[in-house]
């Protein structure tokens, strides 16, 4: 567990910090915030909720990261190696101008009695003594690497922009790693599997810690100075520890999120004993004002949960909805969450598969982006972009984008949360696996950097529209449209689809839940199965009010999408006893 450590003939760490981001705050002073969206006004203790105007106020905007910017750094910087176990945290990795905003709030008053007693890990904070010349470390239980079985690992990639399995045998290149590549300054002398294979600090690799710090400033520029990140085990792991940070079952906790929701989070939080609570959505998902009106009139008697004080949101291609919020719908929810001094959980696994709009099945499709910078100027800000606050955690995830497997992804929030957090991975997962972030290092930043990142995701994209725009085209050669409905996704990899319960012929007298059971069960015997609706209410203890099915155009190939949704379209028909 050695602290990071750079080429003695190269340049520190240091040229990637700012010393003016230590600077102290003064009362009442006025700040500007560089952000894509419209500027929010930071809220203290006595004006939580007040969302400011848009103003240009304060020097002029620096220059916002780019990928030109992050090579000239890194050449200035020289190689990054980082030993086994090194410390490493994102303020070595962010730009200058990154420090020149305000810090964050704190958060005290709402971390959960938990998340409060964790203290750092003995062991690990041992690991800043290892950077003395000629140490003998008989501390650290590491084992030696010469008993790893391990010697060597190879994979072929797809060499940007041949992205295809076809081009990647063709075109693609050979990655790699080797146990000793840095002690022998071989295949790349940057990460190895001496290094992977052993244990690691729970933040994360500092290689792929620099990426994951880079990729976030470059895409989402959050608004104040003391942002970070963290590695994690997937977004699941990572939400798991977030709700156990800040909600507490003795306290009556409780959480807000969408009306249908992520089952999966849903199921996380029951054996927690937070309680979760709904709130109306619309096409662009959850309704602000719906929230508002919630939050103002709680009842925490009639609720039996104290007022929330966290909102947990997909904001992009919602999961089961497919629903995206649009810039404004974002601004809006952020400024009732200021209202309210809420706490927002933001998953973003489909925030890279915003897709192109659909114009029809036999309309002409509307051309997508054609450079890197041209794709970031087309993504809908996030939430974490428009932060002045510092009280969103976005999670993001490599599930969606890369693979699911390596069961990693990062978090972004302010220096106090990814600090609470890191104090709970290392007494809980210890961070995410070390052979999965040696290769995705090795994909990511060692073979396509940047750039060639953006180019894999837009290629997603266009991969993603097209799979969506076979599904609908499906659903409108073979859906009933007097009952069945649906608003194609704007993103990510779900349909949800409205079957009018009313249009049944017992459909007045019927539980709906009746008849979303025999739905289902017809489509099994017929050969597809679509998730039922009332698996991802967020109250599944009052009646269902709508009939909803979730497919997804994400594995099945477009034949057999058409195959299933001509056995959907059937068993609604025969439900529904309609005609062909």
């Amino acid at each position: 567990m050695a602290n990071l450590t750079p080429y003695r003939t190269l340049a520190s760490l240091s040229l990637f910090r700012s010393r003016s981001h230590t600077h102290t705050l003064s009362a009442g002073a006025v700040h500007t915030f560089y952000t894509s969206c419209p500027r929010l006004k930071p809220t203290n203790v006595g004006n939580v909720g007040l969302a400011a105007k848009d103003t240009a106020i304060g020097e002029q905007a620096p220059e916002p990261l780019t990928l030109d910017g992050i090579k000239a750094r890194r050449a200035k910087a020289g190689k990054l190696v980082a030993p086994t176990a090194s410390y490493s945290d994102s303020d070595m990795f962010k730009s200058p101008q990154s420090f020149k905003a305000p810090k964050a709030r704190r958060w005290d008053h709402l971390l959960s009695v938990e998340s409060k007693a964790r203290h750092p890990c003995v062991l690990k904070q041992a690991a800043k003594h290892l950077k003395k010349p000629g140490l003998i470390s008989l501390g650290g239980g590491l084992p030696s690497a010469e008993n790893f079985p391990i010697e060597r690992l190879t994979f072929r990639i797809p060499k940007p922009p041949h992205f295809s399995e076809a081009g990647a045998e063709a075109s693609g290149t050979d990655v790699t790693t080797g146990k000793y590549d840095v002690a022998r300054g071989e295949n790349g002398g940057v990460h190895d599997l001496s290094i992977a294979l052993n244990y690691g600090q729970s933040i994360g690799s500092a290689q792929l810690l620099r990426w994951v710090t880079e990729h976030t400033e470059l895409v989402c520029r959050p608004p104040y100075a003391d942002w970070r990140c963290a590695l994690t085990v997937g977004s699941t792991g990572a939400l798991e520890q977030a709700l156990r940070m800040f909600c507490d079952r003795a306290r009556g906790d409780a959480v807000l999120t969408e009306e249908y929701s992520f089952s999966t989070a849903l199921e996380t939080a029951a054996p927690l004993g937070i309680r979760v609570f709904g709130v109306r959505m619309d096409e662009q998902g959850l309704l602000p004002e719906s929230m508002d009106e919630i939050l103002s009139t709680w009842d925490e008697a009639a609720r039996g949960a104290r007022k929330p004080t966290v909102l947990y949101t997909v904001p992009s291609g919602q999961n089961p909805t497919g629903a995206t919020q649009g810039a404004q719908r974002r601004r809006d929810i952020y400024a009732v969450c200021q209202k309210h001094d809420i706490f927002i959980f933001e998953d973003e696994p489909y925030y890279f598969l915003q897709m192109q709009p659909y114009t029809g099945s036999d309309a002409p499709g509307v051309p997508p982006p054609t450079s890197a910078g041209e794709f970031l100027g087309s993504l809908i800000p996030s939430l974490v972009s428009m932060d002045v606050d510092g009280r969103v955690l976005r999670m993001d995830s490599f599930s969606k984008v890369v693979v699911p497997g390596s069961r990693l992804g990062w978090i972004t929030a302010s220096e106090q949360v990814v600090e609470r957090y890191i104090r709970h991975a290392e007494c809980a997962s210890q961070g995410p696996s070390g052979i999965s972030q040696l290769i995705m290092y090795k994909l990511v930043d060692e073979s396509w950097g940047h750039e060639g990142y953006l180019q894999w995701l837009m290629n997603l994209r266009l991969e993603y529209t097209r799979r969506r725009d076979a599904i609908l085209a499906a659903c409108e050669k073979y859906l009933p449209r007097e009952v069945v409905s649906w608003v194609p996704p704007a993103a990510g990899m779900f349909l949800w689809l409205k079957v009018d319960h009313t249009q049944h012929p017992e459909g007045l007298t019927r539980p709906i839940i009746e008849i979303e059971e025999e739905i289902f069960n017809s489509c099994i015997e017929k050969g597809i199965l679509a998730c039922r609706g009332s698996w991802f209410r967020a109250e599944p203890d009052l009646p269902l009010s709508g009939l909803f099915f979730r497919v997804t155009f994400a594995a099945a190939s477009e034949e057999n999408m058409g195959k299933a949704i001509e056995r959907f379209g059937a068993a609604v028909k025969e439900s529904f006893d309609c005609a062909d």
